[in-house]
């Protein structure tokens, strides 16, 4: 039986209950292959952020603070991941591609919350490679156990608050629609339902885009001042090149996939056809949690040493 979507009140405006979510049209025909390359997706991403955690966890000579913060960029994926892949492949199976209200929040807060992470934790790290690289002796003095601690918090803490505030707004609107036109549920999808003032949705989420965008600038800036220091010497460019290019890819390809998505949502063509939609809306949770860990675990040369060094303890183990 079809969910009821909505009951009208006495101003015609509507109570919405349910959404609809109309990306999946053009895919229904195909769901076979589309079910198929998004579960091998999937447990691509689960292996190889839960590969590098572990590796993290149970190898005490990684437990240092760059590798720490690497550890969250992880979670903070798989953390993001989990919000749209579960119900993507379900609704893929399913005749009906609906989403509850209550349903559809909590997964604009885990996107977002995800997505927007991974900018603050990537300011960390680039603020922790200037205290390694600038700031050598003192590192163990400025990066303590405390401050460490603080710095793993401080993005999941930063963007809960502001991801619920947004969610809280948006919770506030009155709907005259439930048909959202994407794969899954997004904050501005919902908003552009709302047949009231969305004024102080505005202002949030410009004040979110402020913040974010204050702590790419930070990154860039860190990157320039580190960049300067390492033309120094052919030691320090070595040590930039081994531990910050990382950091720099991760965040090209997080910058990248999100503004993709940002710009299209806002200022896109419904000309387009509906798989390219679906594509650009979905990239930013396809692309970078696969390439982040793949990236630091083959530039990274602890991690590298690592994986080399587990690899060939079992081939004279089968020996």
């Amino acid at each position: 039986m079809e969910p009821t979507n909505h009951r009208y009140d006495l101003d015609n405006a509507s109570t919405v209950t349910w959404f609809t979510l109309s990306g999946f049209d053009e895919m229904i025909e195909h769901r076979a292959t589309f079910f198929s390359l998004t579960l091998l997706c999937y447990c691509a991403i689960i292996l190889v952020n839960v590969a590098l955690i572990l590796m993290i966890v149970l190898d005490e000579n990684l437990h240092e603070p760059m590798y720490i913060f690497l550890c969250n960029l992880c979670i903070s994926g798989l953390f993001g991941t989990a919000g749209f892949y579960p119900k993507f492949l379900l609704d893929l199976l399913s005749d009906l591609q609906v989403i509850s209200y209550a349903g559809c929040l909590i997964q604009t807060f885990v996107i977002y919350s995800s997505a927007g992470g991974d900018f603050v934790i990537l300011a960390v790290m680039a603020y922790d490679r200037y205290v390694a690289i600038c700031r050598p002796l003192e590192y163990h003095s400025v990066m303590t156990r405390q401050r460490v601690a603080w710095l793993v918090s401080y993005p999941w803490l930063s963007t809960f608050s502001l991801i619920t505030v947004l969610i809280i707004l948006t919770s506030k609107l009155r709907l005259c629609g439930s048909h959202i036109e994407k794969l899954y549920c997004a904050n501005w999808s919902i908003v552009k339902l709302s047949c009231t003032s969305t004024t102080a949705n505005n202002i949030s989420g410009y004040t979110g885009i402020l913040f974010y965008t204050g702590h790419v600038t930070f990154i860039v800036c860190s990157y320039v001042y580190l960049i300067r220091s390492c033309l120094k010497s052919i030691e320090e460019r070595g040590k930039f090149m081994q531990t910050c290019m990382p950091h720099l890819l991760s965040l090209i390809i997080v910058a990248v996939a999100l503004l993709f998505d940002v710009f299209y949502s806002r200022y896109g063509s419904t000309d387009m056809s509906q798989n390219f939609q679906n594509f650009i809306s979905v990239q930013f949770l396809v692309i970078p949690p696969i390439l982040n860990p793949l990236i630091y675990g083959l530039k990274l040369k602890q991690i590298r040493n690592h994986i080399f060094c587990r690899t060939s303890k079992r081939k004279k183990s089968l020996k």
